[in-house]
């Protein structure tokens, strides 16, 4: 046999071995496995959190929740902690953690976390880091990336974050929640 009737059966070899052909039949045939479509987005908006108007603070899909930027603002929309960046990443952290809550979370579901820092300096970095590993179980902090930008909407502010956090669980627990035990 020349070679290219070799590479013919070769590849005519290696065609049974690819995925069977789907049943016959249309949507609901027996054997047919169609996936679940997602739910639907959940726009989040807790109390006593400022919004933008037309944005959300957070969206939530399935246990995911996307938190978007929080910022170091109260509820009537002041300033916190005005020139003070650990006291602004303090109203911020807390801010999304009001956001986790409402959603039926606790802190410890925070799996990521990015900190915006205007003008930091290292020691700064060491000082947010401190001020964010605060919120969790001792050991369980969320993954961490802080990365210094050049300007925040307000002049004011000096700090920002955003996040994702996966709900795994309806009840706050002790372990996942030190709080828990104190309301």
């Amino acid at each position: 046999m020349n070679r290219a009737g070799v590479v013919g059966l070769s590849l005519l070899a290696l065609a049974g071995c690819g995925p069977s052909a789907a049943p016959a039949g249309g949507p609901g045939a027996p054997g047919r496995i169609y996936p679940v479509a997602p739910p639907p987005p959940e726009f989040i908006q807790a109390p006593n959190v400022p919004t933008i108007p037309g944005f959300s603070s957070a969206v939530k899909l399935g246990q995911t929740i996307y938190l978007a930027g929080q910022v170091p603002l109260d509820s009537t929309g002041l300033l916190i902690g005005k020139g003070d960046r650990t006291a602004q990443l303090n109203r911020a952290l807390g801010n999304a953690v009001a956001i986790v809550r409402f959603a039926r979370g606790v802190p410890a579901d925070l799996i990521k976390l990015t900190v915006y820092c205007v003008g930091c300096a290292r020691d700064d970095f060491d000082a947010m880091r401190q001020a964010v590993a605060g919120i969790f179980p001792t050991g369980q902090g969320a993954a961490l990336t802080m990365v210094g930008i050049a300007a925040l909407p307000d002049s004011e502010m000096l700090v920002a974050l955003d996040g994702v956090a996966v709900l795994r669980g309806t009840i706050p627990d002790r372990n996942r929640d030190p709080e828990a035990g104190t309301h």
